[in-house]
């Protein structure tokens, strides 16, 4: 049977291998859990996703193969939208609301069975059929002690299914960006590290000297392990990056949580001679580039983002900025980083698909040595893969 599970995982585009495919029988095969779908759900994901993108689309196959709850009611099950409006709100007393009976999760899965058989029309405030604002374990906005959410927003969070649900919705590399999945494509950078106070049980440690000590306890302890990557950000600001404030404040939001040891500063269109980190004082308070390239050590990532959306000139002639005379071109200074950092890309919040169009972009691209990624999940999980090389 579940060799079908397994190619309708591969169907979904979901990389799983023969080897995890056999981890997964043989932990069936040695009890690890019990009869129990839900069980199994948990165990399989485990075993067969080696990486949290793929949860939504490890949802999706699970639900088709297994036929979920939706699908358990047949094709022509379907329950009409207008039952599912809500137009009344009740309020029961705490008497009354612990008097409801609770079915148990089989005895509620078949009276939802035949209920989608037996009603033929909407219901409000019932205790019985499917619908809205009353006391039956079927709908949603009413009162139940346990019961199946069918549409609309949790209210008093007591269901026992929530129709069609999927806890890993965002984990796709193809939704929208998302504070929530930048922060899953950042963790691909990584360099831990044990640093600092001993705070922390050594297990491995412990064991081994508590053997050691005719079995004494002799309890060891090391730093906590931390991430200890540095990255050095570089944010592009104003003129046509105003199109991309949200992207990239979730980006910067990111990148803020998950790497500790993390500096920025800011430029507009190109890096030139100076660099600022307050946008409302970046007349004011001013970092000379060559002070930044001197700071940090080689072993630092750096990560460029903007739009690289220009005129050529900004990049390729000395007073080419919009802003100043600047007395050397924008390239010049690209190239120093690029020497300065071997590990770098530059992150583009512009489609892909238009790079071709601007000749700017193609400039910079070719300064950056082709280490420039689109501002998506992919572009992301490609970027990082690039510097943890």
């Amino acid at each position: 049977m579940l060799i079908d599970f397994f190619f309708t995982l591969k169907d979904a585009k979901i990389p799983v291998s023969i080897k995890e495919f056999l981890l997964l029988l043989e932990a069936l095969h040695k009890g690890v859990i019990g009869p129990s779908l839900d069980d199994f759900y948990y165990l399989a994901r485990t075993t067969l996703v080696k990486d949290e993108a793929h949860y939504d689309k490890f949802d999706q196959a699970f639900g088709l193969y297994f036929k979920g709850i939706a699908a358990t009611f047949g094709e022509n099950s379907q329950i009409p939208l207008d039952w599912l409006i809500q137009r009344m709100q009740r309020e029961l007393t705490p008497e009354q609301i612990a008097q409801l009976e609770k079915f148990g999760y089989d005895k509620l899965m078949d009276r939802l069975r035949e209920l989608l058989e037996e009603q033929k029309e909407r219901h409000e405030g019932g205790s019985k059929w499917i619908g809205t604002g009353g006391t039956s374990p079927f709908g949603h906005g009413g009162h139940n002690p346990e019961g199946i959410r069918i549409g609309g927003e949790s209210r008093n969070r007591s269901a026992v299914k929530v129709w069609e649900a999927r806890a890993y919705r965002d984990y796709d590399s193809e939704r929208e960006l998302g504070t929530r999945n930048i922060k899953v494509a950042l963790r691909r950078l990584r360099k831990f590290a044990r640093e600092g106070a001993q705070e922390e049980l050594a297990l491995d440690d412990t064991i081994r000297a508590t053997a050691n000590n005719a079995g004494y306890l002799d309890i060891r302890m090391q730093p906590e392990r931390k991430n200890n990557v540095k990255v050095l950000m570089l944010l592009d600001v104003g003129g046509s990056m105003d199109d991309h404030i949200a992207r990239t404040e979730e980006l910067f939001s990111a990148a803020s949580a998950e790497f500790k040891n993390m500096e920025f500063f800011y430029f507009h269109n190109c890096v030139y001679d100076y660099l600022w980190k307050n946008n409302r004082r970046r007349h004011a308070e001013k970092f000379p580039t060559w002070d930044v390239l001197r700071k940090y050590t080689p072993d630092t990532k750096l990560i460029f983002v903007g739009d690289a959306t220009m005129s050529p000139y900004e990049v390729l002639q000395p007073g080419g900025s919009v802003e100043y005379n600047n007395d050397e071109a924008g390239a010049n200074w690209l190239q120093r980083f690029t020497q300065a950092f071997p590990k770098f890309i530059w992150l583009n919040p512009e489609p892909e698909g238009l790079w071709q169009y601007r000749q700017s972009i193609a400039i910079i691209h070719q300064i950056m040595q082709g280490k420039m990624f689109p501002l998506t999940l992919d572009g992301l999980e490609r970027g990082m893969r690039m510097l943890s090389k």
